[in-house]
C-alpha cells in the first residue's frame, strides 16, 4: 500500500491470493481498474525490453511473462534458482512462480511504483507451534487454507489496520458481512493465539521462525493454493497445469474458480496417509504388515468355530440326516470362508486401489465438458465485434452505387450535370470513409482469429459430430456453467469421502504409535512403524511387546468404510452420461458452433469489404481531383488511322509495280517488307487500342459511369457490350488473307497470320435486325472463355469486326489446320489413352459453356478440335443462328447425332449436347458412324465389345430418360483412368475423306 499505513483505518479491498491460514494479499479498491490500464503498457512496453542479465537487483520491479496465460506483470525476484532460473513473486497479486531468465525482462522508470496488492496477516493469530508437527501439518495447514480460501478469495473484505511488520506486512482484523475472519479461524483450530510480545517486530520474528521450523519439521511436502495474476476481479486468466512451479491456478470466472479449487484439492497428496497416490512398494508393505493384525482376529474366529462344532455334536442325535449334511456342508464353507478372509478382504481392497489409482489417472469424467468451457471462453471473451466504420462504409457505398446506377440509366449529358457534381462529393465522402474502415480492420487479428476459429471447429467437430440448432440461447451457457459445477461438486465430495477414509486407516497405525511412544519407543517414517508393529505384536523374543488392549479403534469398520468409498467413488467415476446430461452438453456445443458460424461469416464481411476497399483506394487515388479522359485512346485511334494509309498507299505502290513490264525484284521486295512491318504496327497499335478499351471499361463499371456520356465518339459502350471483341479498327483489307474454299462452302473462309500466329477469319452475313443478337451471342461466349481461358475447353474469340464495303460480320479465331476431330480420325485415328484426354476436355468444354447458359445444338466431329492428340476443345459455332436453327442444320449432316427427343420437336438442350457427346465417344471407340438403333431411337449397346466403365458412362449419356450432366461426365471414372485401355473394334468404315471440312458452323 501507498505510504505508511494508518491504524485502526478501516479500508476496503479486493482479495487476490490466500497464502496460508493466516496470511492473504489484497487489492484496494481505489486501484483495482489501474491493474488493465498497466496491463495494457505492460503488453506494448514489455515485448521491446532486455531481459535480465547478470546478477539481478533484487529490490528492483522486473516484469515476468506468467506461465499460464503468457501475459507481463510486474515481479519482484526473490531469489536465483540457477544460472536459468530466478524465482519471483507478482507484486500487484501476490503469488508467486520460478520463470526462466528468458522471461523476465527490465521496466523503465514510469512503471516502477510501488506493487498494487498488499501483504496482510489476520491480527492476534498465528499457525499452529511447532509440537505435534505432522497432525498439524495435514490436518491442519491444508483445511486452513481452504477454510481461509473460502471465506475471503476473490471477494471484496473490510480491513481495520493494527500493526506492520518490518518487511512492510500489515496486520489487519477482517471483517466479511457479520463474520470476524480471524475469530472464525481461531474457532475452527485452524490458527491459535499469538504469544504475548512487545512490537509488531517481535511478532513477526516469531511468527516467522515458527513457520520456518514448520517446514523444517514435517516429513512431506504439500502443494499450495495459488492465486495467478488477474486484470480486474472479474476477468481472470485461464487455469495452466504447466505453470513452471507446479502449483494451482485458478481460471476465470466465479464459478469455474470454485470447481476448479475444489478439483485441485481433490488431487492435493498429503504425505501422511497410504491413499491412492502411495506409489506401489509402500503400498505392499502396508499390505503385508496390515495382514499381520488381521491375524489375533483369525483366532477369535476359530475359537467360535471349535465352540459351534461342540455345540453341533451336542445337537447332532435330534437332527435330520439331510440337516445334518447341511450343517456339515454350511460350517465347511464357513471353515474355508474363515481361513481366506483377511487375505480375501484385503486382496478384493487391493484390486479396488488399483483399479481407483487407474482411473485417477484419467479422470476422464472430470474432464467432461472442459474442451467446451475453454470453447466458450474464446467465443465469447475473444470474439471480434463489427467495425465501427463499417456501417458507416455501408450506407455511404449504397448511396454511391445508387447514384451511379442513375447516370448509367441517362442519355442526356445536359440532364446528369448536377449529378455529377453529387457523385464527385459522394465519392470523396467514400474515399474518407474507406480510409478509416482500412485503419480500423488493419488493428483486428482476422486471419488469426480465423484460423483459430476453425481449428477450434474442427476439434469440437471431432469430438461431438454434426451440430443442430441449440434450445434456449440465452441460457444454454448458464445451465451448462451449472450443470459442470454440480458435477465437480458431486464428484469431489465422494472422492473426499474416499481420501478421509484412508486418511482414517492410517490415522489408526498412528494411534498404535502413539501408544508406542508412551513405552519409549518412536518412529518417523511410516515403513519403519509397520515394521516396528510387525515386531511388537508377532516378536516373542522382543523385551517389549504390545498387548490386545494397545489396539484402539475398530479395524473392521475402518476397512468397510474404505471399500464403501472406494466402490462409489468407482462407481461415480465409471458411470455413463444419463440422456439429460448429454443434452446440456450437446446445447453448449451446438451454441458455440452456432458462435463460431456467425463470427466467421462476420469475419469473411469484413475481409470482403476489406478487400475491395483496398481496390477502391488504390484506384480512385489518381483521380480524385481530376477525371480520366479518352485522349490517349484516340491518340491511338489517330495513328492506327495514320497507319492505315500509308499501309494502303504501300498495296498501291506494290500492285503498280508487279503490274509494270519491268521491275526490280529489289525495290519489290523492299516494299513487301515495308508493307509487313506496317501490318504489325498497325496490329500492335490495335492491341494497344484494346487495352485501353479495358483499363477505361473498368473505370465506367466501377467509378466514372458518366465517361460514355461524355465521350460518346470513343465507342465505350459498343466496346463493353462485345465483352471487348468489336474492333472498329480491324478490317479485311489490313490482312494478307488466303481464301480457305475447300474448308465451307457456305460462307467466306480466309486465312492470314497475326503476329506469327495463323488464324482464321469467318464471314457471317448480317443485317440490321440480327447484328446485335450476334454480337450478344459472341460476347457471351468470350465471358464464359475468359473465366479458364486455356482451361475452359473451348475456342477463343480473337476478334469481331464488320466489313464496311459488304454487309458482313467477321469472326476471328485460332487456325488449328487438319486437327479437327473428323480429319485426324481420317488420317491416324485417336487411341484409347488419346480418346479419354480428348474427350475429358471435350466434357470440360460442355462444362464451361452449359454453366453460362449456353447451348450448342451443333457438336459434331467437325466442331472438335485436338490440339497435339493430347488435348479436346469444342470450337465455335454459327452466332447468327439459336441452339434450335443449329441443332436442325445439324441433323441434316450428322443425323446419328440427333437426340430422339429432338426428332419430336423437343428444343435443344444440355441433355441433347451431351448426347451428341455420347455418340461422338462411341464412334471413337467403335470407328463406326453406322450402328444398331433400339426401338427407341437410342444406339443398342449390348452387341458392342467394350470396356465395363466406358460402356456404364455410354448408357448413361444415350438413355432417353434423364442423362448425366456434363460435371458428372467428367468425373467419371473412365475419364478418370486415362491408362485405362479400350477395346478398339477394326477399322471397317472405308472412304473417309482426309479432307472433311474442318468448320461446319
Amino acid at each position: 500500500m501507498e505510504g505508511e499505513p494508518v491504524f485502526n483505518k478501516v479500508e476496503n479491498v479486493y482479495v487476490s491470493h490466500v497464502e496460508d491460514a493466516v496470511t492473504f494479499w489484497a487489492q484496494p479498491l481505489s486501484r483495482i481498474h489501474d491493474i488493465s490500464k498497466l496491463s495494457e503498457s505492460l503488453a506494448k512496453v514489455c515485448q521491446s525490453m532486455n531481459t535480465v542479465f547478470g546478477i539481478p537487483d533484487l529490490d528492483k520491479i522486473y516484469a515476468g511473462l506468467f506461465s499460464a496465460d503468457k501475459c507481463w506483470y510486474r515481479c519482484k525476484l526473490q531469489y536465483v534458482v540457477n544460472d536459468e532460473q530466478c524465482s519471483v513473486t507478482y507484486v500487484d497479486y501476490g503469488n508467486s512462480e520460478i520463470l526462466n531468465r528468458s522471461s523476465i525482462v527490465e521496466l523503465p522508470e514510469d512503471l516502477q511504483f510501488s506493487p498494487v496488492a498488499q501483504k496482510y496477516r489476520l491480527w492476534g493469530l498465528q499457525l499452529k507451534t511447532r509440537t505435534d508437527i505432522e497432525q498439524v501439518w495435514t490436518n491442519r495447514t491444508l483445511p486452513g487454507l481452504k477454510l481461509l480460501t473460502t471465506l475471503i478469495a476473490d471477494k471484496q473484505i473490510s480491513v481495520q489496520q493494527k500493526a506492520t511488520y518490518k518487511d512492510g506486512t500489515v496486520i489487519v482484523q477482517v471483517i466479511h458481512g457479520n463474520l470476524d475472519i480471524g475469530e472464525e479461524m481461531a474457532k475452527k483450530g485452524f490458527a491459535e493465539k499469538c504469544k504475548i510480545v512487545s512490537s509488531p517486530n517481535k511478532v513477526e520474528d516469531i511468527a516467522d521462525e515458527q513457520q520456518s521450523n514448520a517446514k523444517q519439521q514435517a516429513p512431506w511436502k504439500f502443494k499450495k493454493l495459488e492465486r495467478l495474476p488477474m486484470r480486474e476481479p472479474k476477468s481472470f486468466p485461464m487455469f495452466n497445469p504447466c505453470s513452471n512451479d507446479h502449483r494451482f491456478n485458478l481460471p476465470f470466472t466465479e464459478m469455474h474458480c470454485r470447481n476448479q479449487r475444489q478439483y485441485h484439492e481433490v488431487n492435493a497428496v498429503p504425505g501422511c496417509s497410504p491413499d491412492i497416490n502411495c506409489n506401489t512398494a509402500d503400498l505392499k508393505v502396508w499390505v503385508v504388515n496390515a495382514l499381520e493384525l488381521f491375524l489375533g482376529e483369525h483366532d477369535w474366529l476359530l475359537c467360535r468355530l471349535e465352540a459351534m462344532m461342540r455345540e453341533l455334536n451336542g445337537l447332532q442325535s435330534g437332527k435330520h440326516p439331510k440337516e445334518k449334511e447341511t450343517s456339515k456342508e454350511t460350517i465347511g464353507n464357513l471353515q474355508e470362508t474363515l481361513q481366506l478372509a483377511v487375505g480375501n478382504k484385503l486382496k478384493k481392497l487391493t484390486i479396488k486401489i488399483e483399479a481407483l489409482r487407474a482411473v485417477r489417472c484419467t479422470n476422464e469424467n472430470t474432464k467432461i465438458g472442459d474442451d467446451l468451457l475453454e470453447a466458450i471462453s474464446i467465443v465469447t471473451e475473444e470474439r471480434i465485434s463489427t467495425p465501427s466504420s463499417l456501417n458507416q462504409l455501408e450506407e455511404t457505398w449504397t448511396e454511391y452505387s445508387f447514384s451511379q446506377e442513375k447516370i448509367r440509366s441517362c442519355s442526356d449529358v445536359s440532364r446528369v450535370t448536377l449529378k455529377f457534381s453529387k457523385l464527385d462529393m459522394l465519392q470523396q465522402t467514400l474515399h474518407s470513409s474507406v480510409e478509416l474502415f482500412i485503419l480500423e480492420v488493419d488493428e483486428l487479428p482476422l486471419e488469426g482469429r480465423q484460423t483459430k476459429l476453425k481449428a477450434l471447429l474442427l476439434s469440437l467437430s471431432a469430438v461431438y459430430g454434426t451440430h443442430a440448432e441449440s434450445e434456449g440461447l440465452d441460457s444454454v451457457f448458464d445451465t451448462f456453467f451449472k450443470w459442470k459445477q454440480a458435477k465437480m461438486e458431486q464428484f469431489n465430495c465422494v472422492r473426499n469421502d474416499t481420501n478421509n477414509s484412508l486418511g482414517s486407516l492410517s490415522s489408526w497405525f498412528y494411534d498404535i504409535k502413539e501408544v508406542s511412544d508412551l513405552k519409549g519407543t518412536c518412529i518417523f517414517a511410516s515403513k519403519s512403524l509397520l515394521l516396528f508393529l510387525f515386531h511388537k505384536f508377532f516378536d516373542l523374543t522382543a523385551d517389549t511387546s504390545l498387548s490386545a488392549s494397545d489396539v484402539v479403534g475398530n479395524i473392521d469398520d475402518i476397512l468397510n468404510k474404505v471399500e464403501s468409498d472406494i466402490s462409489k467413488e468407482l462407481e461415480i467415476s465409471l458411470m455413463e452420461q444419463n440422456e439429460e446430461d448429454k443434452k446440456i452438453i450437446r446445447n453448449a456445443y451446438n451454441r458455440v458452433v452456432e458462435l463460431i458460424h456467425q463470427e466467421l461469416a462476420l469475419i469473411s464481411v469484413i475481409q470482403s469489404k476489406y478487400s475491395y476497399s483496398v481496390e477502391f483506394k488504390k484506384n480512385i487515388v489518381e483521380w480524385l481531383d481530376k477525371s480520366p479522359n479518352v485522349d490517349h485512346l484516340m491518340s491511338v485511334k489517330k495513328n492506327i488511322k495514320r497507319l492505315k494509309a500509308q499501309l494502303r498507299w504501300k498495296i498501291v505502290e506494290r500492285s503498280t509495280l508487279e503490274e509494270a513490264d519491268e521491275y526490280s525484284e529489289t525495290i519489290l521486295a523492299e516494299i513487301s517488307h515495308d508493307i509487313a512491318v506496317l501490318r504489325n504496327n498497325i496490329f500492335s497499335e490495335i492491341s494497344q487500342e484494346q487495352e485501353e478499351y479495358g483499363t477505361l471499361s473498368i473505370l465506367v463499371q466501377k467509378w466514372f459511369p458518366e465517361l460514355p456520356l461524355i465521350h460518346p465518339e470513343a465507342g465505350i459502350l459498343r466496346y463493353m457490350k462485345s465483352g471487348g471483341l468489336l474492333s472498329d479498327s480491324m478490317e479485311r483489307d489490313l490482312l494478307d488473307g488466303e481464301p480457305m474454299k475447300e474448308l465451307s462452302s457456305k460462307r467466306p473462309l480466309v486465312k492470314s497470320e497475326i503476329k506469327n500466329k495463323q488464324v482464321l477469319l469467318k464471314g457471317y452475313s448480317v443485317g440490321v435486325d440480327t447484328e446485335e443478337k450476334v454480337i450478344e451471342r459472341a460476347s457471351k461466349y468470350r465471358a464464359a472463355w475468359c473465366k479458364q481461358k486455356e482451361e475452359s475447353g473451348i475456342m477463343e474469340l480473337l476478334n469481331l469486326f464488320f466489313c464496311k464495303a459488304d454487309p458482313l460480320l467477321y469472326l476471328m479465331v485460332p487456325f488449328y489446320p487438319g486437327e479437327s476431330l473428323g480429319s485426324v480420325q481420317a488420317n491416324t485415328s485417336l487411341d484409347s489413352n488419346e480418346i479419354v484426354r480428348v474427350m475429358r476436355g471435350v466434357a470440360q468444354g460442355l462444362q464451361t459453356l452449359h454453366a453460362a447458359n449456353i447451348i450448342i445444338g451443333s457438336l459434331h466431329e467437325n466442331n472438335v478440335f485436338v490440339v497435339n492428340r493430347q488435348k479436346g476443345i469444342v470450337g465455335d459455332f454459327d452466332f447468327t443462328k439459336d441452339a434450335e436453327q443449329r441443332s436442325s442444320v445439324t441433323w441434316s449432316c450428322f443425323p446419328h447425332l440427333i437426340a430422339p427427343e429432338l426428332k419430336l420437336g423437343v428444343p435443344a438442350s444440355e441433355s441433347s449436347d451431351l448426347y451428341a457427346y455420347g455418340c461422338i465417344l462411341l464412334w471413337l471407340s467403335i470407328r463406326k458412324r453406322d450402328f444398331a438403333v433400339k426401338t427407341d431411337g437410342t444406339p443398342d449397346l449390348n452387341g458392342l465389345d467394350l470396356d465395363m466403365k466406358l460402356k456404364d458412362l455410354l448408357s448413361n449419356l444415350l438413355s432417353k430418360e434423364e442423362r448425366m450432366r456434363a460435371e458428372q461426365v467428367k468425373t467419371h471414372e473412365y475419364l478418370q483412368l486415362p491408362e485405362e485401355t479400350v477395346n478398339i473394334l477394326p477399322d471397317t468404315e472405308s472412304g473417309i475423306a482426309k479432307n472433311t471440312p474442318a468448320d461446319f458452323a
